[in-house]
């Protein structure tokens, strides 16, 4: 089968390797779709803090089981399926304590260890979620996506009748904001500095969209919220921008939820973080949990995908991909691999 391995920054080599075995309680997968997202992008640029070369990205996936070892029950051959990417001990505290997705050893997939980015995959069947009926490749690759939403989200607590905060537009902050009004938040607002962005949010049913170049969001937030402001702030974007608005419109004692991943180093006001006992709280990954809940809303018509599939490329086309997203920064969101058509 042929892999793709990014061997250094910006630098991606198609090898000819043997399809994987199959082990017991593993099943092999035909690779269909692979998203591409922020933290691949870090990779690309040498600017993910814990990732080193060579490696083989992917973990946004959809594929169909085109194999089963033994000991493997509640799948059948052709099942589409999308995988948790997660690599874990199941020893340690965290793991012992049902947060195995903060594993002491954590590895994930094509950050760590090899991803998904070949014509086929072996993985644990532990792992292997099926996609919805009738949800197609395209849509399947973005449930992972959909999962990071949902767990951020509950990180906050309930946000129903909530009114919510996203700073960044991207396809996490478009997705944490559907995903907000799907839970039954009472109103969300929206920030980005790309019109086109927060007009992908418009159509995906954002109730406020900010570009905060030309609006003043205070206005907004007392606009759209009341005096009160959010109930809930969550920084999507990974700069030091977002999370110095976080900090200046954040309600006293309220939360904010830090999603984007950071490239660089964050410079963050905590003398204001002490004084209007803020809390910042991270969220990393997800559970099994979290990926239920995000097939859930997507059943019950809350998610809306297709704004957000902006671009698509053959697997050998792996780079141009890339090239693409540099190219369009302003005007792309999801751009998925088609390794099997």
């Amino acid at each position: 089968m042929i892999q793709a391995v990014m061997t250094a920054p910006g630098k991606i080599e198609f090898r000819d390797v043997p399809i994987p075995e199959t082990g017991d309680g593993q099943v092999l997968i035909q690779i269909m779709r692979i998203g591409i997202c922020g933290s691949d992008i870090h990779v690309y640029h040498g600017k993910h803090p814990y990732t080193s070369y060579p490696v083989v990205q992917g973990h946004e996936v959809s594929g169909k089981i085109v194999k089963s070892g033994s000991n493997v029950t509640g799948f059948k051959i052709g099942d589409s399926v999308t995988i948790q990417p997660q690599v874990v001990c199941g020893k340690c505290y965290p793991c012992a304590h049902g947060n195995y997705h903060i594993c002491d050893e954590l590895k994930v997939m094509g950050f760590q260890t090899t991803g998904v980015a070949s014509q086929y995959f072996a993985v644990d069947a532990d792992k292997v979620l099926k996609l919805p009926e009738g949800m197609d490749f395209d849509k399947g690759a973005m449930i992972e996506p959909l999962a990071v939403a949902v767990h951020a989200l509950g990180r906050g607590g309930d946000v129903k009748d909530g009114k919510i905060l996203v700073l960044g537009a991207g396809p996490i902050g478009n997705l944490v904001a559907q995903a907000a009004k799907g839970m039954g938040a009472k109103s969300v607002i929206i920030t980005d500095l790309s019109d086109y962005r927060l007009e992908v949010a418009k159509s995906c049913g954002i109730d406020c969209c900010v570009n905060v170049n030309g609006q003043d969001l205070g206005k907004e937030i007392s606009d759209v919220f009341g005096r009160d402001g959010a109930d809930l702030i969550l920084e999507c974007v990974g700069v030091n921008q977002t999370t110095e608005q976080a900090v200046k419109y954040a309600r006293k004692g309220s939360d904010i939820i830090i999603v984007g991943v950071f490239g660089d180093k964050a410079n963050v006001d905590m003398a204001a973080v002490q004084d209007r006992e803020l809390r910042l709280i991270g969220t990393l990954m997800y559970r099994e949990n979290d990926f239920i809940k995000a097939m859930e809303l997507i059943k019950n018509g809350k998610i809306k995908f297709d704004p957000l599939i902006t671009g698509s490329f053959d697997f050998k086309d792996y780079k141009k991909a890339y090239e693409y997203i540099e190219a369009q920064k302003d005007r792309t969101m999801k751009v998925l691999i088609n390794v099997h058509k």
